[in-house]
């Protein structure tokens, strides 16, 4: 049932459900249509809602008074509505337990509004949990300048759960803790009912869709959001999610709840195992690179997530550490291991936190001087930790891949996309750098030359040459974007449809989801290069360059390139990952002409091999290309 007559929803549809379980345990879903946050996880913009768990107060089997108790509360976004309800079911008085799995500034927010009300409040939290919480329960400056807020009532007596632990609880449910931890949320704590085999998973496998249903229908109904939700949070600590998925092997579970999404009953088995093989597929990358950092508020690690998915969209592996828990024998070893470094903090009364300082002496004394490095970092005022990490690198010897990346507060749409970016150019460098070596072990790649006749012959194959568009969002938060393609066809009759194929690492294939919009502009024989020079020039990599190319819009707001020969505005109905490119298949809306006496133009290739860099000459049968990396090729 919903409680829509007792909590009206908030303007922006936040409201909360119940969704009863059985008898004594109770989903409380928060729901948002809309979406919340910039960060990449939200980025297929179908809202989202927030799962936590409600089992009442009752007896045990041994027929003592058990207290109620409260797993996974969400963030202050949803403090509304979701407090109005739970005072409804439960009452001040009552000596309220809460399972914290996720502790953020965010989740300590709404604890502070818990602790509030509820006098006898208890947590219950891991043992780096507990850490993070007595850390940031103080805390209580707006980290985003407004100012300062309220001081947080005092911090409620804890349980620390250091391994797996068994309560009892009313109504004969039996209730499994299990810590969880991974560099992104070093509190994690997993719960599982025992009596209805329900694992309330918190993180690990969520995925953000506003929905109402408590368990999806079918599996593919929730795919594609909860591989884009592992492949932005997940894949850079493929290696610590695993041995989480290896915790919860061996338990008799019946359904999966995670904190984000719908539930997982009837397939459940069927997304451990995806899971695993999406984690498989990074720990295969030939090229892997140590991601340092801690974060105060969220917002350092925001930028972790967007350089980590660039780069593992690019084919390289990221070993993702959170300085703040990682033993000095982790460090050591990730450091020595990866064939790069990146190093993030925030700053923090002028200064890089304590781990951070640690771990550039452990960079300093273990780093390869031949090996990429980088900095990174958010800031408030004057980001003084960031400026510190870099003088301190190359006055080691380090040479950093790129100017130090300087975020003030928190990353909005358009800087992640930018972030993916140089993440995926990274990656390009790293992997490139990996080819040259090769070919030069071998005197010149006499591998590679045994199968040269038939890369001659695939890259006789050929499409025409387009720029593909897009524009999301409206005002401040708009981002535009272009690249070149030219493995395009078209793919259906009826809807009329197109094929075409982008490269995992490249940036705009983070807004290239199903349901989403783009423009195919074609481009014409004998002026293509005005259009082309802009987004093949060297450059620091962008999303796009759409500026320098004077864009018209489309009927269905999509940028047209009015010097192209034609025009196709197209939504995405199928992504399907092939090795290092996504194929597409979208549904033409609407097309025109801008020239009709001109010819389409045509990419010649002499291999269908990527090479180094990208050259465009004007012939007379097209356009000659070669390599592809700035592009899908």
């Amino acid at each position: 049932m919903t409680l829509a007559s007792l909590d009206p929803p908030l303007t922006d549809g936040r409201r909360i459900i119940l969704l009863p379980i059985g008898p004594g345990l109770t989903c409380l879903r928060g729901l948002s249509p809309r979406r919340l946050r910039f960060e990449l996880e939200y980025g297929l913009e179908r809202g989202t809602c927030a799962n936590s768990f409600l089992f009442e107060a009752g007896t045990s089997v041994a027929g003592e008074p058990v207290a109620p108790l409260l797993v996974h509360p969400p963030g202050a976004t949803f403090s509304g509505p979701y407090l109005e309800v739970l005072r409804l079911l439960v009452e001040r008085e009552a000596p309220l337990a809460v399972v914290v799995g996720v502790v953020n500034p965010n989740r300590v927010l709404l604890l502070h509004q818990l602790a509030s009300h509820w006098p006898g409040l208890r947590l219950i939290a891991s043992n780096a949990g507990a850490r993070v919480l007595r850390d940031l329960w103080g805390r209580h400056s707006d980290p985003s300048g407004g100012g300062a807020a309220d001081p947080p009532p005092p911090l409620p007596p804890m349980e620390v759960i250091r391994g797996e632990h068994i309560r009892e609880l009313g109504h004969g449910f039996r209730l499994r803790l299990i810590p969880a931890p991974t560099p992104r949320w070093p509190g994690g704590l997993i719960a599982f009912e025992e009596t209805t085999g329900l694992l309330m998973s918190s993180k690990v496998f969520s995925a953000h869709l506003c929905s109402e249903t408590f368990a999806e229908s079918t599996r593919s109904d929730t795919e594609q959001d909860r591989r884009h939700f592992h492949d932005c949070l997940m894949a850079p600590m493929a290696r610590q999610v695993e041995m989480v998925l290896d915790r919860i092997e061996d338990l008799p579970i019946r359904t999966i709840a995670p904190g984000h999404g719908p539930a997982v009953d009837q397939s459940w088995r069927s997304l451990v195992a995806d899971y695993r093989r999406w984690g498989r597929g990074q720990e295969q990358a030939s090229r892997s690179l140590a991601l340092l950092y801690a974060s105060a508020y969220g917002n350092t690690a925001a930028i972790a997530d967007a350089l980590a998915r660039g780069l593992t969209g690019s084919g390289v592996r990221v070993e993702s550490l959170n300085c703040e828990f990682a033993s000095s024998e982790q460090l050591v070893a990730a450091i020595r291991c990866s064939d790069g470094v990146l190093i993030g903090s925030p700053t923090l009364g002028g200064h890089a936190p304590t781990p951070i300082i640690s771990a550039l002496g452990t960079v300093l004394a273990e780093g390869d001087r031949n090996r990429p490095v980088g900095v990174f970092g958010s800031y408030g005022w004057s980001g003084e930790a960031i400026d510190l990490l870099a003088s301190k690198l190359r006055d080691g010897g380090f040479t950093l891949a790129f100017d130090p990346i300087r975020v003030k507060f928190s990353p909005d749409a358009a800087m992640l996309a930018q972030l993916v970016a140089q993440g995926a150019a990274l990656g390009r460098q790293m992997l490139a750098a990996q080819g040259r070596a090769r070919r030069a072990a071998t005197g010149g790649g006499l591998q590679e030359s045994r199968s040269l006749p038939a890369l001659r012959a695939l890259g006789r194959v050929v499409g025409s040459l387009c720029v593909l568009s897009l524009r999301r969002g409206s005002g401040e938060t708009a981002i535009e974007g272009a690249m070149v393609a030219s493995w395009v066809s078209q793919a259906g009759f009826s809807p009329p449809a197109v094929s075409l194929s982008v490269g995992r690492d490249q940036p705009l294939a983070e807004l290239l989801e199903v349901g989403d919009l783009f423009a195919l502009n074609v481009l014409a024989a004998g002026r293509e290069n005005r259009l082309l020079k802009p987004l093949l020039c060297p450059m620091p990599p962008a999303p796009g360059r759409l500026a320098d190319l004077d864009p018209q819009q489309g009927p269905a707001g999509q940028p047209l390139l009015g010097d192209a020969l034609a025009w196709l505005e197209a939504r995405v109905s199928q992504k399907v990952a092939c090795a290092d490119h996504w194929l597409l298949v979208a549904e033409v809306l609407a097309g025109g002409l801008f020239d009709a006496e001109g010819t389409t133009a045509v990419p010649q290739r002499r291999s269908g091999a990527p090479l180094g860099g990208l050259v465009v000459a004007a012939t007379g049968a097209g356009v000659r290309l070669s390599s592809s990396k700035q592009g899908n090729f």
